[in-house]
């Protein structure tokens, strides 16, 4: 019989159906319950992991009370991260959040704070982090292969969040341009746009990469889409004691990254002052130049094993190892990315550098 009983609460976000997925693909879990408030959100998921209608609820409250889940997973709007983390927190279950971490400090901290006496942990789901070519990237920093990190390079996103649903199946672009007026994605009040979206994937991996470090300061530009409240790219540049590193979010990319690398290429080249590390989404190999081969050399990715290949497995092997959540799911590291998307969101809105916000 299954050991842990998970719930998926809130579908605002579409990555609900791929954490769903890992959790019905786990050999010790059973889903006991997914909730929205509009059921309908939920109904490709009921039908995918044969969910029966009495695990099927638009009330959270009734869901965790009935189910009595040991792990929620919760995918709600940016903007209502700290939210819900409060809604569910009291009940007594470890959280996995879907990225980003929230939409400002303040809610960052609110979440913290909301876990903090619950003995129970909090994870902030970042993909990203999964892919073996990143994994692998990071397994060389750690090693020393090139060096101490003095800068990181990221440009990431695909073509809108409304061109696919979960287990990336495609919609047309009349059904995206349909919904734009409608989403939370395009609605600054609940976090919509690429920045809050994408830009803390690459300061949090960053800061990864970084070994925890953070800038002094940063500055960001955005766009102004015409009909549109929030922005479909930024760039922010964090200037480091060590130096300068770039971040840069796209909704708009010519291909999605799943399917074909659009250019430029999404994913990280990570700069040490003894070689980089070019590490590029959904890629097989990654490139490593070293002092001992500046011209370079491709590498196989790592191979992911359990627990490593989702958040669902790692959350359960901190739970039952008794460990902290470590890298780029951890609340302390997350937060260092979210210093770093605060003060990108404010230098853009300001139009100047700003000191990173505490």
């Amino acid at each position: 019989m299954a050991k842990w009983k998970v719930a998926g609460i809130n579908f605002d976000h579409l990555h609900m159906g791929d954490n769903l997925r890992m959790a019905f693909e786990h050999e010790d879990v059973e889903i006991v319950g997914v909730c929205d408030e509009r059921p309908e959100r939920m109904q490709q998921a009921v039908e995918n992991f044969s969910i029966p209608q009495d695990r099927v609820f638009s009330d959270y409250r009734a869901c965790l009370e009935q189910t009595r889940p040991d792990i929620v997973l919760l995918c709600p709007a940016t903007a209502e991260h700290g939210e819900w983390t409060e809604k569910v927190a009291p009940f007594g279950v470890h959280i996995i959040m879907e990225k980003p971490f929230a939409a400002t400090l303040e809610e960052a901290d609110r979440m913290i704070a909301a876990m903090a006496d619950t003995g129970k942990l909090l994870a902030i789901n970042w993909p990203l982090a999964w892919y073996p070519p990143h994994r692998t990237a990071y397994r060389l920093v750690a090693e020393g292969v090139i060096g101490e990190v003095i800068e990181v390079h990221y440009y990431d996103g695909n073509r809108g969040p409304l061109w696919h649903v979960a287990d990336k199946i495609e919609r047309t672009a009349t059904d995206v341009e349909g919904e734009k007026p409608e989403s939370w994605f395009y609605k600054r009040a609940a976090g919509g746009g690429s920045l809050l979206d994408y830009l803390g994937y690459g300061t949090t991996l960053g800061t990864w990469y970084m070994g925890g470090r953070a800038p002094i300061e940063v500055t960001a530009t955005v766009d102004s889409p015409q009909g549109l409240e929030v922005d479909e790219h930024s760039v922010t540049v964090a200037r480091y004691e060590q130096g300068l590193s770039k971040f840069e979010t796209r909704w708009g990319t010519f291909t999605d990254p799943w399917s074909l690398q659009p250019q430029p290429k999404c994913g990280f080249v990570i700069v040490g002052r003894e070689g980089t590390i070019s590490s590029y989404d959904y890629e097989e190999t990654i490139r490593v130049q070293t002092r001992e081969s500046p011209a370079g050399e491709v590498l196989p990715v790592d191979a992911l094993e359990k627990p490593f290949q989702n958040p669902v497995q790692y959350a359960i092997y901190c739970i039952e190892e008794g460990k902290e959540i470590e890298g780029p799911l951890a609340p302390a590291l997350c937060r260092v990315g979210q210093q770093i998307v605060d003060t990108a969101f404010q230098s853009a809105a300001q139009k100047r550098t700003l000191p990173l916000i505490q």
